[in-house]
């Protein structure tokens, strides 16, 4: 038997943690990212979301992630409810240095995993630098 009182600043309290999030546990989807050599690595935690339900996009520099946690329909009586449950979305600026046109994305126990490769034009390259006559000497030979 489970005894319950009810609270209603409580139960309050709960939904708008549930809906903005707290410092321990925010609304937004949480996230890593990283740097490994040429590549940049960002993960998003994403428990109990089908694979079928995340979206990606990326429209100029901007990463949109978009997952859907559906609500559990049936005839039962929730006992705890935590996790939110709904659409989640997250967008990310990422910067001009990133090849965006070869991002690569998997999804494995309930992590969403992004790796997006440094741009060929933003690695560092040697500039060789060749031996030959000044422009003032050049000048000078000429006249």
């Amino acid at each position: 038997m489970l005894l319950r009182t009810t609270d209603p600043f409580r139960d309050f309290d709960r939904l708008t943690q549930q809906i903005f999030g707290t410092t321990n546990r925010p609304a937004v989807m949480p996230m890593d990212a990283w740097r490994e050599g040429d590549r940049f690595v960002i993960e998003f935690d994403l428990p109990g979301v089908n694979k079928e339900s995340i979206d990606l996009d990326v429209e100029r520099n901007v990463l949109t992630v978009r997952a859907e946690r559906v609500a559990r329909n049936g005839d039962w009586e929730a006992l705890a409810s935590e996790r939110p449950r709904g659409m989640f979305s997250r967008q990310l600026v990422l910067g001009d240095n990133l090849d965006l046109d070869r991002i690569e994305a998997g999804y494995s126990d309930g992590v969403l995993r992004l790796v997006v490769p440094v741009a060929e034009k933003a690695k560092p390259r040697k500039i060789q630098v060749t031996a030959g006559a000044s422009d003032s000497e050049r000048t000078a030979i000429e006249a």
